[in-house]
């Protein structure tokens, strides 16, 4: 004796195909796939901020508006020795009121974008503002080689002395 297909098992069977195809197609039931938590955006700094856009823009960076503490221009760059070092040393312009002053750099492959920087001891009290200039060495996580030193300030290529 043969069953006879009714309108009721023609959409049962129908939907039970229709379910089979879609598990097939989207591979459910085969491997399981991890998916790790989103990293929180990573907040950059002033120097990071001017760095990122140096090196976009490289070679046609324009020079900041104003002036920043955490960007200061640089007065220009000792010569290294060889190309296999790992720091080169620069001049920093800030002001004979800041107590803490430095350097710091950016690195990409064909570019080391350095800036000075320097912290006033307090926005209170009296201050000459007078410009102030130190050597700074900026510590590079891979040797010069012949890459590009560029002052985060102005844009320009730093001039090797």
């Amino acid at each position: 004796m043969r069953e006879m297909l009714t309108p009721r098992r023609m959409r049962a069977a129908a939907l039970a195909l229709t379910a089979a195809a879609a598990v097939a197609l989207t591979g459910c039931g085969t491997k399981t796939q991890a998916v790790e938590p989103a990293s929180p955006p990573v907040k950059l700094d002033a120097f990071q901020q001017r760095a990122h856009e140096v090196a976009r823009q490289w070679p046609k960076a324009t020079p900041q508006s104003g002036r920043h503490e955490a960007v200061l221009p640089l007065a220009g760059a000792d010569r290294p020795k060889s190309k296999t070092v790992r720091e080169i040393t620069v001049t920093v312009h800030h002001s004979a009121c800041d107590v803490h002053y430095g350097a710091r750099g950016y690195e990409t492959g064909s570019l080391v974008v350095v800036s000075g920087w320097g912290k006033k001891k307090s926005a209170k009290g009296m201050c000459t503002e007078l410009l102030a200039t130190d050597k700074v060495k900026v510590k590079l996580d891979k040797p010069l080689g012949g890459r590009t030193v560029v002052d985060a300030a102005t844009g320009k290529r730093l001039k090797l002395g």
